[in-house]
């Protein structure tokens, strides 16, 4: 095991507030727009065309829309029916639950304290482990089908 990967294993990152409240964060505002996507996606659906909330409705109507009504924070006068907004609000935050844990694993698999530590550039990987160097040292790595050559003339 490489140094690396052993230090990784006794010192990890020390988790701070900042990481869990910034994750927190991203959730809620993906999780509010979702709200929206799902009330516009369900309009939609019922024949009142794409609707989008302006301002401030952005996040005044989310109760509104919580309790069933589709038209929360819009100039609409119908829109889907509670039963059709429920379904669609539940479909898209499904969605946006599972992208973001995916997003989330990525990340962590990407920069978190478990990520794989003094990985090479692939200069460095051809370098140290590529052709040009196998051709370099054929002779000593197989002497027996690359003979040395010898520098002395024949007399």
């Amino acid at each position: 095991m490489t140094m690396l990967q052993a230090d990784r294993r006794r010192n990890p990152y020390p988790y701070t507030w900042e990481i869990p409240i910034g994750i927190l964060t991203g959730w809620l505002l993906l999780a509010s727009l979702g709200i929206h996507l799902g009330r516009a996606l369900a309009n939609w659906a019922a024949g009142a065309g794409w609707t989008w909330p302006a301002g401030r409705a952005l996040y005044t109507s989310i109760p509104a829309i919580l309790a069933g009504n589709p038209t929360a924070g819009l100039t609409l006068s119908g829109g889907a029916a509670s039963p059709a907004l429920y379904g669609w609000l539940i479909a898209v935050q499904l969605v946006i639950l599972a992208g973001y844990t995916v997003a989330l694993i990525w990340a962590g698999r990407r920069w978190g304290a478990g990520r794989m530590k003094g990985m090479a550039t692939p200069g460095e990987a051809e370098q140290i482990l590529g052709l040009t160097r196998l051709r370099r040292n054929a002779a000593l790595i197989r002497p027996d089908l690359h003979p040395p050559t010898s520098r002395r003339r024949p007399s």
